[in-house]
């Protein structure tokens, strides 16, 4: 059952649970639960009941998740408040996204307008992610990162225009071991 799952998920990722009950404290856990129901009506092509459900829901919890998106049961929601997810996201298993992220368009494209989230990834406070761009598994998305292209499987990107890190500090052990040699080369020179 996908409750059992949501629940299950949130216990994973917050070490301060302490009990299933305290578990419908949670307003991610509820924004999820009105998603499940209005993303229903939304299939049905009920959609002025569908986006009513998803307003009362962004009321009560201040997450808005457009019904058309594609959500995992197994996602987690944290300090929810300030989340947007827009009606062609689609979110994959065992993402945990934080405060204020927004998975949004950009205004220019049309069809497939806002990202897929693959499983397994984590989407730092703030974080803003925009565009029919695929972020791969096991990404980490970093608070207040934009990122506006394509994110490899196993990637950490950081900062206000998101970059790769791992390819940054390979950079810096590149040009530290040419100033190695140029230090040395001078050094012969100079001998």
């Amino acid at each position: 059952m996908e409750i059992k799952k949501l629940i299950k998920m949130i216990k994973k990722y917050d070490p301060a649970v302490r009990s299933t009950i305290e578990v419908l404290m949670y307003q991610g856990f509820w924004a999820i639960i009105f998603h499940k129901i209005a993303h229903q009506f939304y299939r049905w092509r009920l959609f002025l009941l569908a986006r009513f459900i998803s307003q009362v829901s962004r009321f009560f919890t201040q997450i808005e998740i457009h019904p058309g998106a594609k959500m995992s049961a197994e996602v987690f929601i944290d300090h929810g408040a300030g989340v947007v997810i827009g009606e062609t996201a689609e979110v994959g298993r065992n993402v945990v996204i934080f405060h204020g992220a927004t998975l949004g368009g950009t205004g220019k494209d049309v069809g497939k307008r806002h990202p897929t989230v693959s499983d397994n990834v984590m989407i730092g406070a703030n974080a803003t992610i925009l565009g029919p761009v695929t972020i791969g598994d096991g990404a980490k998305i970093g608070a207040c990162a934009i990122v506006v292209k394509d994110v490899p499987s196993d990637t950490t990107i950081v900062g206000e225009i998101g970059r790769d890190i791992k390819l940054e500090s390979s950079l810096r052990q590149e040009l530290r071991k040419l100033n190695e040699r140029i230090a040395e080369l001078e050094k012969q020179i100079n001998n």
